[in-house]
């Protein structure tokens, strides 16, 4: 099966999960507790060259997936769409989230997109299509080393986190939280929906 020729139950996987990826993003972004560990990374770059933010993203996304070489993963049509959709989910999201009012609600927000983050991964990683460039480094360590996707993508944001904040990006609980959280929601919305097919290629 390509990963470049989705039929229409993979499709039913991947567009909600990038969507909903998206829509965690949003919901992080709102709290204003503290952004993703990639967010963080991007700005402390975006600190010490002519990027912005955005533009620092790419960069960090073809970095990354340089890193996939080595690990021999191959993109899809879902690692196009992770980079299209959640963006366009991102900004379409923000103007219509509503409050949040108080703590209590930024810090709800926090969990809400954690989890929406969690299972909107674990939707488009199952569909088969290809991970993202972030995802697709944590997937690709996984079948080189065995090691759970719960701990890879702890220390793959982890790792993101103390960089950026080294290089100036800004952290805040919303950001640790989700560095410490985000691993295990992916790895039990991956395993609760089928887990992930080691890609043929792999195997011989």
């Amino acid at each position: 099966m390509s990963p470049w020729r989705p039929n229409p139950a993979q499709l039913a996987r991947l567009l909600p999960g990038v969507w909903l990826f998206g829509t965690g993003e949003a919901c992080l972004v709102h709290a204003r507790l503290g952004n993703s560990p990639w967010t963080v990374l991007a700005q402390g770059v975006s600190k010490h060259s002519a990027l912005a933010i955005g533009g620092a993203t790419i960069f960090l996304s073809f970095v990354v997936l340089l890193l996939w070489i080595p690990l021999r993963q191959r993109p899809g049509f879902g690692t196009v769409m992770n980079a299209i959709v959640i963006g366009v989910a991102i900004d379409a999201m923000l103007p219509v989230l509503p409050g949040p009012d108080g703590i209590v609600g930024r810090m709800a927000f926090v969990v809400v997109g954690i989890a929406l983050v969690g299972i909107g991964s674990g939707l488009y990683l199952t569909a088969r299509l290809g991970p993202g460039p972030r995802d697709g480094l944590m997937t690709g360590l996984h079948f080189r080393t065995g090691r759970s996707l719960r701990l890879l993508r702890t220390l793959i944001e982890g790792t993101a986190l103390v960089i950026g904040w080294a290089l100036g990006g800004r952290v805040g609980v919303g950001t640790v939280l989700f560095a410490l959280l985000i691993g295990p929601a992916v790895q039990a919305a991956v395993h609760a929906l089928g887990g992930l097919a080691q890609p043929a290629e792999r195997i011989r």
